[in-house]
C-alpha cells in the first residue's frame, strides 16, 4: 500500500473506538480485537481522557497496551495498525 493509498484509507475511516474518562486501559482489549479483524483502526480521544496529556502521548500508551503501532495522530484522533 502506497502512502497516498494509506492516507486515503485513513481519511475514509470512521472512528470505531472512543477513549473517555476510563482512559486507554479500558479500550486496549477492544482495539486489539478490532486489529485482529482489520488492518487500520481509528480512535477518538475525548476531552475527558486527555486531562493534562496530549493525544500523541495517549496514542503511544494505547499502542503499547494493545501491541499495536501508531500510524498517525491528527487533532484528537489516532490511527493504529499491527
Amino acid at each position: 500500500m502506497t502512502d497516498a493509498d494509506q492516507q486515503r484509507k485513513i481519511h475514509d475511516l470512521d472512528a470505531t473506538l472512543r477513549v473517555g474518562k476510563g482512559g486507554v486501559e479500558s479500550v486496549a482489549d477492544e482495539l486489539s480485537d478490532q486489529l485482529d479483524n482489520t488492518d487500520l483502526v481509528k480512535v477518538k480521544f475525548l476531552r475527558s481522557s486527555r486531562g493534562g496529556t496530549t493525544t500523541e502521548e495517549l496514542a503511544e500508551e494505547l499502542a503499547d497496551l494493545a501491541n499495536a503501532e501508531v500510524v498517525q495522530t491528527r487533532g484528537h484522533t489516532g490511527v493504529f495498525k499491527r
